[in-house]
């Protein structure tokens, strides 16, 4: 039985990066606000070197919580990046602050322990953040019961519960979405194995009888050179004429395999548009579309979303498709005064448009960006 991978192995799996970016630093210190609930009970209700000690024990947890997202950056992601059981020895330490500081802030120190618990979630096995989580929420219910002088509204345990549920309901997304991930790129591989198959099938079916045929000639040829000289001259041009067209059906397979595909090319346009950050909005479907005009249209998809993603600064790019039209429109910059419809591929596509009796609009789109256009037909 497969184990379930934690959070950070589920990050590690989901990208490249060694560990969190910066704006993850921000992400995790805006939680430190609920801190402000122990560090106010500290301040208006102890004195001197009390006071002083427990507000020195929220600010060591506060340390120690935005200590370990550092840590995650410091040695990165990875299975076994951080060995478990330092993590376990992280949160107890977590957990030993959270003790000394019940003396100077009281019931308020409980909201320590959803801090404990979400990078709980964060950092274990499911298994073991669970039943730590329910510790955890059980010690929370209890300690409100049997400590004098501490109420029991139900909040700190309902905090506990929900903060841990946030981050295994963030944790069951991106394993979902490596596990999709990982369909996706099986099916990728399929495919071109698949394809791989189909060509050398083509080939097999292409060469294998010319080839059959031109050894049988060739032996034949080879027999009756001395017996029967014309018999021979005209085996041999057969064997020319076989090998001729069989290297013509070569170069034909080899043309076709080569040649653009739409659906390819969306594939790759929005594959490139993530990368530049770029948000897709691409046609799903490509049945309207006519078999003679996909591979025009294809070249308009990789021109134009070249440009898009080299000369733009767009942050969408839209691309609509009908039976006779295509338009790549982006909210970027713009045509470029003077020049900015006569880029070496803008031509290339021109002259594949006119050899397919299509026209070829470049311009300004609707309010700002740039707008490629190709038109099959009137």
């Amino acid at each position: 039985m497969s184990r379930t991978p934690t959070l950070l192995e589920a990050l590690a799996e989901r990208g490249d990066r060694s560990g969190p970016g910066r704006w993850g630093w921000l992400a995790a210190g805006i939680w430190l606000f609920y801190l402000a609930q122990p560090f106010q009970e500290i301040a208006t209700t102890q004195q001197g070197a009390m006071r002083v000690f427990g507000l020195a024990t929220v600010i060591l947890f506060a340390i120690a919580y935005l200590g370990f997202f550092g840590w995650m950056r410091r040695v990165g992601l990875g299975t076994n990046a951080i060995p478990m059981w330092q993590r376990l020895v992280y949160l107890a330490g977590m957990l030993a602050l959270t003790f000394l500081m019940l003396p100077t802030a009281g019931q308020k120190a409980l909201t320590c322990l959803v801090y404990i618990a979400a990078i709980a979630m964060i950092a274990l096995d499911v298994r073991v953040a669970v039943a730590l989580v329910a510790v955890l929420l059980g010690g929370a219910e209890l300690s409100m019961r049997l400590v004098p002088g501490w109420s029991d509204d139900g909040s700190y345990g309902f905090a506990i519960f929900l903060g841990a549920l946030a981050v295994f309901g963030m944790r069951r997304a991106i394993q979902r979405s490596i596990e999709l991930t990982a369909t996706r790129q099986d099916m990728a591989r399929l495919a071109v194995q698949e394809e791989r198959n189909r060509f050398a099938r083509d080939l097999h079916d292409i060469l294998g009888h010319s080839l059959t045929v031109i050894t049988v000639k060739a032996e034949l040829a080879g027999r009756l050179i001395e017996a029967n000289p014309e018999r021979a001259a005209a085996e041999v041009a057969d064997v020319e004429s076989l090998a001729r067209a069989a290297l013509a059906d070569v170069r034909a397979a080899v043309a076709g395999y080569r040649e653009l595909s739409l659906a390819g090319e969306l594939v790759s346009a929005r594959a490139a548009l993530q990368a530049a950050e770029i948000k897709a909005d691409l046609p799903t479907t490509i049945d309207e579309v006519p078999e003679e005009n996909r591979e025009l249209f294809a070249w308009v998809v990789r021109e134009g979303v070249t440009n898009v993603v080299r000369h733009s600064g767009a942050k969408r790019c839209t691309i609509r498709i009908t039976a006779n039209q295509i338009e790549v429109l982006d909210d970027g910059k713009g045509p470029t005064p003077g020049g900015g419809a006569s880029g070496h591929g803008l031509v290339g596509l021109r002259e594949r448009a006119d050899e397919a009796g299509a026209s070829v609009q470049v311009g300004q789109a609707a309010g700002s960006g740039f707008r490629l256009a190709v038109r099959v037909g009137p």
